[in-house]
């Protein structure tokens, strides 16, 4: 459903919790897992996972670059200097991250992540620059291996959001069977499509089962901002329309504006570049809010989904996590059970008037819970033809927008920049669910988009074993794609 719950790495061997509608992104540490055991089941969640111990392959060594003279930038500054001196004293935490993440991560499981995996930080290059994100490549364990870091911070300049993602060094397959061999490896049930969307529709170029209607977790994120883009173009929502913060759209993390005050006041365009790139939860709601939960039911329509019924009535985040873990199971079976209108009238009364799930409440949810029946659902190809859709609207005067919130999170796949212009990501997981689909355009002007869906309905998907093999094939299918 969406990015982790608290992307942290605490210890080898233990499983991610549930991440709802999309990765991204989101109060996250070292892309990682949380607390209870990790299952031994390859997969895992979305949004640049790391593997359990990477590889520490030789690095040529770099010239260091310079944070920028940013908020984000100067907690990067930071951070670079403090991973120098562990353990970090509490209060030096407490100083630096603000006070939703370490709800979540305390500082002694801060200390212990950055202990294990951020040892010796250099900056390398910084590829995405904004006040208050940032996303750059560095060197780690002393200079050994490469990895990407995603940095975000609230409005006092305190660190929300921390990503510290190993560079992948699983092999590309270099064939098609190679690419399928390695996807199955995954899950279960694993959805491809590989298809050329240079001409504003998807055409094929390789799949497995792509028609298929499958969990799909955070990516129906797509929908959303597909559905907010008609609003703009209708004239119906301005970019900088202000929305404000209320406890009614609160949700949980992935979610950095859950730990703003009520009444804080954002654009929509803040709150679609934080739902698209750091999977925020609270921002999806708040968008779908305004937009009303028909708008996103019609693009789904719009966009060509082939059994958009899956998901009506479109859930909220925050329904979902309160039909995972309110009363489990006895209101999801209410819900599941019922017919469409019985479950609009399940959610204006139970549902959207119980309390927001507590964050601990979701660390007990470390099992698949229905993800065949009460997930957001689509297929592989459907996926395609969202995003063929969000880059038209993309093209269209004033959507420009739609590109720069695309900007900020590949999700470590890095495609070759002298042979790729842009990479667009969104993912999606929660236990047994794993999606992530791309769509990147290359420089010869052609673009395509890669759409993988994974699940097991019987036990986890450990995202950090997963995430870089998913990656992998990702890249070799873009690779084959471009050649054929």
């Amino acid at each position: 459903m969406s990015e982790l719950l608290a992307r942290r790495k605490i210890s080898r061997g233990r499983p991610a919790r549930p991440f709802l509608a999309a990765l991204a992104v989101t109060v996250a540490l070292l892309a990682a897992a949380c607390t209870s055991p990790r299952p031994q089941a390859p997969g895992g969640p979305p949004t640049a996972a790391r593997s359990p111990q990477p590889a520490r392959s030789a690095v040529p060594p770099a010239r260091s670059a310079v944070p920028p003279d940013t908020p984000a930038g100067a907690q990067l500054r930071w951070l670079i200097a403090a991973a120098a001196h562990l353990p970090l004293p509490a209060a030096q935490v407490r100083a630096h991250f603000d006070p939703g993440f370490l709800a979540q991560v305390s500082p002694p499981l801060i200390n212990e992540a950055l202990l294990q995996d951020a040892i010796s930080i250099r900056l390398l290059a910084v590829k995405v620059s904004q006040p208050s994100t940032l996303v750059a490549d560095v060197s780690t364990y002393h200079g050994s291996t490469r990895a990407e870091v995603l940095l975000a911070v609230d409005r006092q300049g305190l660190v929300s959001l921390l990503r510290i993602s190993p560079v992948s060094t699983e092999p590309v397959p270099a064939s098609w069977v190679g690419v399928d061999a390695t996807l199955r490896s995954v899950a279960p049930q694993v959805h491809l499509l590989v298809a050329d969307v240079s001409g504003g529709s998807c055409h094929p170029v390789h799949s497995i089962d792509p028609a298929t209607p499958a969990p799909v977790g955070s990516a129906v994120k797509l929908y959303v901002l597909d559905a907010l883009g008609r609003a703009v173009t209708a004239g119906k929502v301005r970019w900088d329309q202000p929305l404000t913060i209320a406890a009614k759209f609160k949700s949980l993390p992935p979610s950095q504006l859950q730990t703003e005050p009520d009444g804080t006041r954002i654009s929509v365009l803040e709150a679609a570049a934080k739902m698209i790139s750091l999977s925020d939860n609270t921002a999806a709601d708040m968008l779908t809010g305004l937009l009303g939960r028909s708008a996103v039911e019609a693009a789904l329509t719009a966009t060509g989904m082939t059994s958009p019924a899956l998901d009506r009535p479109f859930l909220t985040t925050r329904e979902i996590f309160t039909l995972k873990l309110e009363q489990w199971p006895a209101l999801a079976q209410r819900y599941v059970t019922a017919s469409e209108p019985s479950r609009r009238a399940l959610l204006a009364g139970t549902v959207d008037r119980a309390p927001p799930p507590a964050v601990a409440e979701a660390g007990t949810w470390i099992t698949p819970r229905d993800i065949d029946r009460l997930e957001y659902f689509a297929s592989a190809s459907d996926l395609c033809r969202v995003y063929a859709s969000v880059a038209a609207l993309a093209r269209q005067p004033g959507l420009v927008p739609i590109s720069q919130v695309f900007s900020l999170n590949d999700d470590g796949l890095q495609l070759d920049p002298a042979q790729w212009e842009t990479t667009w990501f969104k993912g999606g997981s929660e236990p047994g669910v794993l999606t992530l689909a791309f769509l990147a355009t290359a420089r010869s002007g052609h673009s395509y988009v890669v759409a993988v869906l994974a699940a097991n309905t019987s036990q986890p998907i450990d995202q950090a074993a997963a995430t870089p093999v998913i990656l992998s094939a990702v890249k070799g299918a873009f690779a084959l794609a471009a050649r054929s």
